[in-house]
């Protein structure tokens, strides 16, 4: 018997609105949700998952499946996407490469 992971309800409501947009747009674009499915390349009951805001849903696919309606996550253009994500990284490479614990007591009673 496998544990049930437990969300924290920020986790929840945000995939619920994540879930909820991609309907939304997919019903304005007038798709239906087998018609999505097949763009993303999932089955009819993985698609109802995103849209329910399933937490469990790989992001790979909800990105996939949000991307296809429209429904911006970071930026709407792909240049802005790229310099945020290219700062990032470069945030990235002035940080540690390695956290650890001291694994010695500081003194530092003076």
């Amino acid at each position: 018997m496998s544990k049930k992971r437990a969300y924290s309800q920020y986790t929840k409501e945000a995939t619920t609105l994540l879930g909820s947009l991609i309907k939304t747009q997919r019903k304005k674009r007038l798709w239906t949700a087998a018609e999505l499915a097949e763009r993303v390349g999932v089955s009819l009951v993985t698609l109802r998952r995103i849209e329910k805001g399933d937490p469990r849903c790989s992001l790979g696919l909800v990105f996939e499946a949000a991307s296809l309606v429209g429904v911006p996550l970071f930026h709407s253009d792909p240049l802005a996407l790229s310099a945020h994500r290219a700062r990032a990284e470069e945030t990235l490479t002035l940080l540690p490469m390695k956290i650890r614990k001291s694994e010695r007591d500081v003194d530092d009673d003076f």
